[in-house]
């Protein structure tokens, strides 16, 4: 396996996250419809951590949620705060890391999409994430989210593929060591600038969670109530994608 990097902080992937990742919008929104927004009724605030360019934030503040947006990325929490402002929706943006963040107050429901949970840097921050959750959340509070699973890196993750956008193309060149339970993408990006092509490099790396592992560490945090379900009905004919790749988590927290 190649070295380990400490993590990018998506600097530059950050400005064309919506274009390269946009066939992930479409079955996570459906996941999240199914699962989620059954729920809200009755829910007055929610955090969106590991937000990305604050796309489901927006949504969530539409809902009439009071909304916080956090993410690790300064230039996705600028992204996060110029698209509000576009969209005429309010929300308040904070930096911070999903091993330690803090909100002002509690709120009733934390999500985190995207597989955010699997970009940690190390196995023993999965707790620390919990952790950090639970106290974000008021008691009875509901922590969403979908992580990759080591099936999916097997099967969707190894090898090599191409995302082509207008204006941009991204070539991702992916890795997994099953016995380290770690995935990798070294992505070249290649950005139209007028007649010209520029080209930049970043890397992304995730460590792989089992579903016994992610209960674990909820339960120790303090949710005593976990669902899961298996993401493969909400990827309908995505190449490799099949039962056990990845999978979608609702945990509310204790009442204690």
């Amino acid at each position: 396996m190649p070295p380990h990097h400490p993590a990018s902080g998506y600097r530059v992937l950050a400005t064309h996250f919506d274009e390269i990742l946009e066939p992930l919008r479409k079955p996570l929104a459906a996941a999240r419809r199914h699962i989620l927004f059954p729920l809200l009724d009755g829910l007055e605030s929610a955090c969106d951590l590991a937000c990305g360019t604050g796309s489901t934030a927006i949504e969530l503040a539409r809902k009439g949620l009071e909304t916080f947006a956090v993410d690790l990325s300064p230039v996705m929490c600028r992204l996060t705060r110029q698209k509000a402002r576009r969209e005429g929706v309010r929300l308040r943006v904070i930096r911070a890391d999903m091993r330690s963040f803090a909100l002002p107050r509690t709120v009733d429901l934390v999500l985190c999409e995207g597989d955010a949970l699997n970009h940690v840097p190390e196995r023993r921050d999965l707790l620390r994430v919990a952790r950090a959750v639970r106290r974000a959340l008021r008691p009875g509070g509901l922590f969403y989210f979908d992580v990759n699973h080591s099936r999916g890196f097997e099967q969707y993750w190894s090898g090599e593929f191409w995302i082509e956008r207008p204006g941009v193309v991204a070539a991702m060149h992916n890795g997994h060591d099953p016995g380290a339970m770690r995935a990798w993408s070294d992505v070249d990006l290649f950005v139209r600038e007028g007649r010209l092509w520029r080209r930049l490099r970043e890397r992304v790396e995730e460590v792989c969670w089992t579903r016994a592992e992610i209960r674990a560490a909820l339960r120790e945090a303090g949710f005593p109530a976990v669902r899961c379900w298996d993401a493969a009905p909400f990827f309908p004919g995505y190449p490799g994608f099949t039962a056990g790749c990845r999978s979608v988590f609702l945990a509310r927290a204790g009442r204690g």
